[in-house]
């Protein structure tokens, strides 16, 4: 005779067993949830705060996030910018602004010329009509040559165009078209300085800042590889300074001081058999240098279809040596080729 009494009570019994093992397991599943969720926590942040292996420096998260990946951060191209000549180095996806790679990027450097890459820009956003023609003014000559300033060639009296001014900052280097779109723009120097530094500030460029317009050695002139990267990536969306930027050479009209007029080269492309890399070519280039500073340079290339910019700064030499930061660029470029 079956006892309903006992049935039921059995019944009861596997019904709480079975609510207490779902119980149960909710809990295995909420506590390896938290473990697993605190594990990749901790592990990212200390991936992050000591660089992580092979890593080579990291950003601040809010930089990651607002400015691409950090310095070592996985992405489909692998660089090795540690054992390069110049110990301050940083690769970007000329794109998007990704960081693909860095090694001492945020650190302060002095970017000698690469400060003109600035002053291009702002020259060729503020300047209506670059075929308009300039007198360039004579006392500014002889205070640059004192300085020991790379000219470009023009002497004082000299009518220009503007947009050869414009490649005289780029290929040259010369100091003289600053200086005159310089007083141009902003009256003199030192307010076109401010233009500088507030442009400075709208791009994000926060460990930077300038005290003239040409790079000249000053103590409080700084910058980063990163802060110079994002400039070169903004500046290189102006149509008129990406065409110079990317000119191997340029030829001057004939003036009253030179009858024949003349042509300036670019000081990267000068020093460069080929501007061939694996999978590409370097598209153009800014280089810099002061005994303070190294040799530095600012360029862009295109490998594999996809465009490049690299900032490198401080690499030993001067103009009479081998080229370090040249040939820094060309190993960069062709580890992407590879």
């Amino acid at each position: 005779m079956v006892d309903h009494k006992e049935k039921r009570g059995n019944y009861r019994r596997k019904k709480r067993h079975r609510k207490r093992r779902r119980v149960l397991k909710r809990c295995v599943l909420l506590a390896a949830a938290v473990c697993f969720a605190v594990g990749i926590y901790g592990y990212v942040g200390t991936y992050l705060g000591s660089g992580g292996k092979g890593c080579i420096a990291s950003l601040p998260l809010g930089d990651k996030i607002g400015k691409g990946l950090g310095e070592g951060q996985a992405s489909s191209i692998e660089v090795h910018l540690e054992d390069l000549y110049s110990p301050y180095a940083v690769l970007l996806d000329a794109g998007s602004g990704e960081i693909l790679g860095g090694h001492n990027s945020g650190e302060r450097i002095y970017p000698a010329s690469l400060t003109k890459i600035m002053t291009a820009f702002l020259a060729a956003e503020k300047s209506s009509d670059l075929d308009e023609k300039v007198i360039l003014p004579g006392n500014m000559f002889q205070m640059l040559y004192a300085q020991d300033a790379s000219m470009a060639g023009f002497a004082a009296g000299e009518e220009v165009s503007l947009r050869d001014l414009l490649y005289g900052v780029l290929l040259p280097s010369g100091a003289e078209c600053c200086i005159a779109f310089a007083e141009r723009i902003a009256g003199t120097e030192s307010g076109f300085v401010e233009l500088m530094n507030d442009k400075a500030k709208e791009l994000g460029m926060d460990d930077t800042h300038f005290c003239n317009s040409t790079g000249l050695h000053e103590t409080e002139h700084y910058s980063t590889a990163r802060d110079m990267a994002v400039l070169l990536k903004h500046a290189l969306q102006n149509r008129d300074f990406r065409e110079a930027f990317c000119s191997s050479r340029h030829s001057i009209q004939p003036t009253a001081q030179h009858p024949e007029g003349f042509t300036f080269h670019s000081t990267m492309f000068k020093y460069m058999d080929s501007p061939a890399v694996t999978g590409g070519e370097i598209l153009g280039g800014k280089t810099g240098y002061t005994r303070e500073a190294g040799q530095c340079l600012a360029s862009l290339a295109s490998v594999n279809g996809k465009e490049y910019i690299l900032v490198t700064a401080k690499a030993d030499g001067s103009h009479e040596t081998e080229q370090f930061h040249i040939l820094d660029a060309k190993n960069v470029y062709s580890q992407i080729g590879t």
